[in-house]
């Protein structure tokens, strides 16, 4: 499978990107043109946390997109939305409005935007049957590089066959969400080296990936325990996703 024939759209909940839109027609793309699937994310403002997730499909290139299956409730970063880095340009005034928020390193917020989705991973070391994009098994020594002044920034490596040069990166393998995820291609984190490589500071380790969140809260003045398994759209888990969900009366992070 084509990296790009998977795009993730990232966006607002009046979506440019959503099939039907009357600005789809304003950014045509390549990738867009050669897509026969398509997740579309939508949230109801910048600093919102929870969204929805509706899928697309369509036979051929050719055809129109119709829905498949019903909207899942996700959940993006903890201080929602900034525009990102992705297959389609959003420093344009006619997509970003000055006042926009821009996603940026450590800012606690999912990346805005049109992504080509990349290398699903997991624990396990065989793929999900009938999985038909590339599959890395995270061992104990994958680690994601968020520290913007290495070489390796946003970059998936496996520490022993590379020389460290960074003082930060998230242990994927230590992350409970990361049981099973893919890889979103947000500034340059697939593209081949020095083909478009990653902004520093633009945002790294952006993933979609299951969110195991303990909650708790109160209903009726008694405590509220449960464990919830949502979609969570986020990057850097330490500091910018703490994957938050729903329960009745307040939000806690998991």
């Amino acid at each position: 499978m084509k990296p790009a024939s998977i795009l993730l759209c990232l966006l607002l909940i009046v979506s440019w990107c959503a099939p039907g839109s009357t600005q789809a027609a304003t950014f045509k793309s390549e990738a867009l043109s050669r897509s026969t699937q398509m997740i579309v994310v939508t949230t109801s403002g910048w600093n919102a946390v929870d969204g929805r997730l509706q899928r697309y499909e369509r036979a051929t290139v050719h055809e129109k997109w119709h829905p498949v299956g019903d909207p899942i409730s996700i959940v993006v970063g903890r201080n929602g939305l900034g525009w990102g880095i992705g297959v389609i340009a959003t420093d344009d005034s006619n997509v970003r409005a000055a006042s926009d928020p821009v996603k940026r390193e450590g800012d606690g917020k999912s990346p805005a935007g049109v992504f080509a989705l990349g290398t699903a991973f997991g624990y396990a070391s065989q793929p999900l049957q009938g999985l038909k994009m590339p599959y890395l098994n995270l061992t104990p020594l994958i680690e994601c590089v968020d520290d913007t002044g290495s070489k390796y920034y946003n970059r998936i490596v496996d520490r022993s066959v590379v020389a460290a040069d960074w003082n930060s990166s998230e242990h994927m393998r230590n992350v409970g969400g990361y049981r099973w995820g893919i890889v979103v291609d947000h500034n340059g984190i697939v593209t081949e080296e020095n083909i478009n490589p990653p902004e520093p500071g633009g945002g790294s380790c952006v993933f979609l990936h299951i969110c195991i969140a303990t909650i708790r809260a109160r209903l009726d003045a008694q405590p509220c325990h449960k464990t919830i398994w949502k979609p969570c759209l986020a990057g850097s888990i330490g500091r910018a996703s703490h994957c938050w969900c729903n329960c009745p009366s307040r939000h806690m992070s998991g």
